[in-house]
């Protein structure tokens, strides 16, 4: 299966559908074709946005030696025979699809080899390369993020591979509803018509025929970017506002779409910017959830996610201390900063040991002269905050 998308990708740059940025007439990937100067990539984004094929472009393009790997499923052995034949050509183009699983053997060996130039290397990844690319392969390539496809684009593409198929008949209908449940994955798209053409009677694609292969409910956005961002801040808000319905709602839809990145990273902010010491074992709990939820995957993950999500949205909030340190950046940023005071240098001098006086506690100054009377933090009225508001009162005695 799979075989029309295969055959479907684009053999050029300028047949890859979307991605104007990056393969469009001033796009920075046709501007370094066009200059035969090739540098070392990641391209991530969303399933089928267009990845593969652009990398397949290129290569095809430049004409150029190269070789195709999976960092998840291909050995050591397979990374090290890459470079004896980059060594053998002079250079090659190395494209390694799921980059963010290559593990460190794997890194070890290709590193110097990228450094050198000698293995030109093309990543490809859905996932953020800022969150799950190793830094020491990051700092060495362009990170170039492809933007979800556009019903226009899927369109387009869509009617082209039709040309393609003998006798087919299809509506605009039957086009919309495989627009709407493929969500931006042209290759799913691409996947979707061809069994429902080899379905099809005479090639005769009928509504109700797609809708038997693919009974996936079409929802009303299309997961463009800003509705995607939307049902993030729609959750973080609904946990914010202690809603666990609503919560629970934007979950479900993050998890159907299977962005389980996206879902960790947003709880993790929401955990520390808007919980933060109202319940302060949240972050553990959270980060526990997130590996079990990794460990067993789906189905079983909604049941983890849910119970943390639903914990999260019933507990006590504060954001005091994203809002102190905030405040406290802004200051350092701006250069309204001082010096050390001399007791709390190095070679402290008058320096009172807290753990020597009452409670642990012992009224000093810790703050800059300029700015011994600046307040960032304000607690908040709960169980571990109350404690700090206790000293306070106490150093204003």
């Amino acid at each position: 299966m799979n075989l029309l998308a295969n055959e479907a990708r684009p053999k050029k740059l300028s047949d890859v559908v979307g991605q104007e940025a990056l393969v469009g007439k001033d796009g920075i990937i046709t501007k370094m074709v066009k200059n035969k100067k090739l540098f070392s990539m990641i391209l991530y984004g969303h399933p089928g946005c267009g990845k593969t094929s652009i990398a397949n472009a290129i290569v095809n393009e430049l004409d150029l030696h190269a070789r195709f790997l999976n960092a998840a499923i291909d050995k050591k052995e397979d990374f090290m025979g890459a470079i004896n034949e980059a060594k053998l050509y002079g250079e090659i183009v190395l494209v390694v699809d799921e980059i963010h699983r290559m593990n460190k053997d794997k890194q070890d060996i290709l590193l110097p080899s990228v450094e050198s130039g000698l293995v030109i290397l093309i990543g490809m990844t859905t996932t953020n390369p800022f969150h799950t690319i190793n830094p020491a392969i990051r700092s060495r390539v362009l990170l170039l993020e492809l933007k979800d496809l556009g019903n226009d684009d899927v369109i387009k593409a869509l009617k082209k591979v039709a040309k393609n198929l003998d006798n087919i008949k299809i509506s605009d209908k039957v086009y919309d509803y495989i627009i709407n449940v493929s969500a931006g994955d042209l290759r799913s798209a691409i996947t979707l018509l061809e069994i429902a053409y080899n379905t099809a009677s005479d090639g005769n694609i009928d509504l109700e025929l797609v809708e038997k292969i693919n009974a996936k409910p079409i929802y009303a956005h299309d997961k463009n970017e800003t509705d995607y961002y939307n049902l993030l801040s729609a959750l973080q808000k609904s946990i914010r506002g202690s809603d666990v319905d609503a919560s629970l709602h934007y979950l479900s839809r993050l998890i159907y779409f299977g962005d389980f990145d996206s879902i960790y990273r947003r709880l993790t902010v929401i955990a520390y910017e808007d919980i933060g010491l109202a319940n302060s074992g949240i972050g553990p709990k959270l980060h526990a959830a997130i590996e079990a939820s990794k460990l067993v995957g789906m189905p079983e993950c909604i049941i983890i996610l849910g119970n943390i999500v639903t914990e999260m949205a019933l507990s006590p909030k504060s954001n005091s201390t994203h809002d102190a340190v905030l405040e406290a950046y802004k200051d350092v940023e701006a250069g309204n900063i001082g010096e050390v005071p001399k007791h709390i240098q190095i070679t402290a001098n008058g320096y009172k040991y807290p753990h020597d006086y009452k409670n642990d506690w012992v009224k000093q100054d810790y703050m800059p002269d300029n700015l011994k009377n600046k307040k960032y933090y304000n607690p908040k009225d709960n169980k571990l905050e109350n404690n700090i508001n206790k000293i306070r009162k106490e150093m204003e005695e």
